[in-house]
């Protein structure tokens, strides 16, 4: 988007982010490209009292536990390098913009928003399983991911639009988690079952090998909790979650059929 047309808007939603260069393991070039445009919009905006709500991640904000939307903030958000901080450097830079007369909100993703057409890490999964002849998980599985629907997701944005411009505080983070937290190794079984293939456990140091970029997020034990969300926002998924969005099999259809 010019800048010229976000000066031009009631508010800006901000969702591109450069997966293709993050997924090849370049997360500070996609994090560095996400940056550019939230300080375009940033300084568009300041002193307009609109507002400017940008997607993050839950991933990384609390690592073992249930993250809050309170996590994740603070100098140690801002720490460049690889992986999720790169991210949260740009949420806490949004959520500065408060100062500056933006009412600015950060709307934290879990790793998966799923659904019919994704492309995301749910779909890699299965290939990686479809590619292996195993579907696998590391260790004994039992870290957790949330997740949410992109249906639920998207009616939350506009809801956190709608809140900004309302009465929500500027500086406001919110979590579109509607799973807490799916172990890794049931959303195994799923796919092993869909695709046909065994079941395995990956060895931690076998999963770079196995899995590639996506062992480093794999491993991750990373549940997150949208409890304030909801009592924020009175937002409630209804949605299917993500193993029962799994059984539906859309995730499953040979490579290039349309569903």
């Amino acid at each position: 988007m010019k800048a010229s047309a976000a000066a031009a808007c009631h508010g800006v939603i901000h969702l591109a982010v450069k997966h293709d260069i993050a997924f090849t393991g370049d997360f500070q070039g996609a994090a560095d490209a996400d940056r550019r445009p939230v300080e375009t919009f940033g300084n568009v905006l300041a002193g307009t009292d609109r507002p400017l709500v940008i997607a993050s991640g839950t991933a990384g904000i609390a690592p073992g536990q249930v993250g809050t939307e309170r996590d994740g903030h603070g100098p140690a958000a801002t720490h460049p390098g690889g992986g999720p901080e790169t991210r949260r450097g740009t949420a806490e830079l949004t959520l500065t913009l408060a100062n500056r007369g933006v009412r600015s909100v950060v709307l934290r993703l879990p790793p998966t928003v799923h659904g019919d057409g994704d492309n995301g890490f749910m779909a890699t999964i299965v290939g990686i399983a479809r590619e292996k002849g195993v579907s696998g998980y590391i260790g004994d599985g039992a870290n957790r991911w949330p997740a949410v629907h992109r249906l639920d997701a998207a009616h939350l944005f506009r809801l956190a639009v709608e809140l900004a411009v309302e009465d929500a505080p500027a500086g406001s983070t919110l979590h579109a988690v509607a799973d807490e937290g799916v172990p890794i190794r049931d959303i195994a079984e799923v796919i092993g079952r869909h695709l046909s293939r065994p079941v395995v456990s990956i060895a931690p140091g076998d999963a770079a090998g196995h899995f590639t970029w996506l062992a480093q997020f794999l491993a991750l034990d990373i549940p997150a909790s949208s409890t304030l969300t909801r009592e924020l926002t009175g937002w409630q998924p209804t949605q299917p979650g993500l193993i029962e969005d799994l059984e539906k099999g859309h995730y499953f259809n040979p490579p290039n059929e349309v569903a």
